[in-house]
């Protein structure tokens, strides 16, 4: 199995965990036992650093996993409309990977959809 195989399967089942209500409450009980601990700890700044950092470095390794499956998810819907497209015989194969225009070429192209559909 290839890294990029195991990090797509990695980030799969890190994004449905994450999108969870159960991750939802970890994070919650998470900060909830933070704060409880604030009075303890004096509400210090290594008590602060705790949280500021944990919650640092979980965004900032989230960020690369949730824009791996949105990617996939992306080129699967692509590959969906594409394959609709294709069997649409009254379909114009101009839209056909549209995804790799520029958004100037993307805001023409919608206009000249909604001047065909006024006329």
């Amino acid at each position: 199995m290839t890294l990029s195989q195991t990090f797509d399967k990695f980030s799969k089942k890190i994004t449905k965990a994450a999108g969870s209500y159960w991750a939802f409450i970890a994070a919650c009980l998470i900060v909830i036992i933070w704060g409880i601990c604030g009075p303890i700890f004096h509400y210090s700044e290594n008590w602060q650093l705790v949280i500021n950092t944990g919650t640092t470095i979980i965004t900032f390794l989230m960020v690369f996993v949730i824009q791996q499956s949105s990617n996939k998810d992306t080129l699967a819907i692509h590959i969906k409309l594409d394959e609709i497209l294709r069997a649409q015989k009254e379909a114009s194969n101009d839209f056909r990977s549209i995804e790799d225009k520029t958004e100037e070429e993307l805001n023409l192209i919608k206009s000249q959809a909604a001047e065909n559909v006024n006329e």
